[in-house]
């Protein structure tokens, strides 16, 4: 079993910023993909990014690119979602989640952490 918590979230003006966090604890050990995903009201939930834990380039949704940025602190089993220049569209709740491999499914999730933007 894998627990994931995040945490950071709440209401922040457009234009603003907001840190996300994901802590994983229990047994981690074989994961290596961690993401972060997003729903908004009335909309299925969307891929926000993924990171590998070993290192790379993480991956971006377009609608986020240049905005957002994940990276993660394999040290404390922590990633971490820097948004920037936040628009309305970006409140949602937001999760976050492992994966063994590219080509696996999403094992476990978190609780989810809600974000809003206010214009």
């Amino acid at each position: 079993q894998v627990q994931l918590v995040e945490s950071g979230g709440g209401l922040v003006q457009v234009g603003g910023s907001l840190r996300l966090s994901c802590a994983a604890s229990g047994r981690t050990f074989g994961y290596y993909f961690m993401a972060w995903f997003r729903q908004a009201p009335g909309k299925e939930r969307e891929i926000v990014g993924n990171i590998m834990l070993s290192g790379g380039q993480p991956y971006y949704a377009d609608s986020i690119k240049g905005r957002f940025t994940i990276s993660r602190d394999n040290a404390k089993n922590t990633m971490y979602l820097q948004m920037n220049s936040m628009k309305p569209e970006d409140t949602a709740v937001y999760y976050c989640a492992v994966r063994r491999g590219p080509y696996s499914g999403y094992d476990y999730w978190g609780q989810g952490t809600q974000v809003t933007v206010s214009s």
